[in-house]
């Protein structure tokens, strides 16, 4: 979590773009096994991996997302490629990978995005409840006012092939508008997007002025109303973080001008 906070802030630190920050914290989680996204993504049913991303800009309200994608060690810098494009906002399966062969983005080994824990979770499933967790994601404010989101997942372990989380999908998993603030969600998919959760956050956001409070109502929304669990970490356009779960764990990272090192609350 560290890595990656601070691989956020080396870019927010020397002027960079929140676009920029929010991939590279993003990409550096991405690559660590512990997590449920790039290499060390859980398997579906069929014991591949296929992984969902999206990515967006509060400003213009920009935005890409990606979905079922194999072979893909950065699923993020992909959906990052697609918010540039602009013809599109999600690109999925077979589609989404002749994209990345047209934008030069190289697809890797499908083995090397499959641990030795996910094998053995594969070969002996887990209770529903202990499937969720692992998505990654980041939020971030650079010096021009913009708030920028990024998420990446693996998906739900044992899943359908096919199947598409809220992760993937715009105002559900990820959403930003600059002028409110960003927000970013972990948990069970369905319920996520059951009640369409990243946009309701930032609802709660702008009507309570309050990242804690918002945080916390959505995530009982989340769990009362989508009748699922999860966690949320969000930004609002101060600079402000908030964070909630009803999980037993989401551990997060908050770096800002003030501390000098990233502050891991859990």
């Amino acid at each position: 979590m560290r890595a990656a906070a601070l691989a956020g802030w080396r870019v927010l630190s020397t002027g960079g773009a929140a676009l920029d920050a929010v991939e590279s914290a993003v990409s550096v989680l991405e690559d660590h096994p512990r997590f449920n996204a790039g290499h060390g993504s859980v398997l579906t049913s069929d014991g591949t991996v296929e992984m969902d991303a999206s990515i967006m800009e509060g400003d213009r309200l920009q935005c890409g997302a990606v979905a079922a994608v194999p072979r893909i060690a950065h699923p993020i810098t992909l959906a990052r490629r697609v918010l540039e494009a602009g013809r599109h906002v999600m690109l999925v399966g077979d589609g989404a990978l002749a994209f990345a062969r047209s934008v030069g983005i190289p697809e890797c080994d499908a083995a090397s995005l499959v641990t030795d824990r996910q094998r053995r979770r594969h070969a002996e499933p887990v209770p529903p409840r202990a499937m969720l967790g692992g998505t990654v994601g980041a939020v971030a404010l650079d010096r021009s006012g913009t708030i920028a989101v990024a998420t990446s997942t693996g998906g739900t372990a044992g899943k359908l092939p096919g199947r598409v989380g809220d992760s993937a999908l715009i105002g559900c998993g990820t959403y930003a508008e600059s002028s409110i603030g960003g927000v970013s969600c972990t948990g069970d998919g369905e319920a996520i997007i059951r009640v369409v959760l990243g946009h309701r956050a930032l609802c709660y956001l702008k009507d309570a002025d309050d990242p804690e409070y918002a945080a916390k109502v959505a995530v009982d929304l989340l769990v009362e109303e989508g009748r699922g669990h999860g966690g949320l970490i969000l930004l609002d356009w101060r600079g402000r973080a908030g964070y909630a779960c009803s999980t037993p764990l989401m551990p997060i990272a908050v770096m800002s001008p003030a501390l000098r090192e990233p502050r891991t609350p859990f």
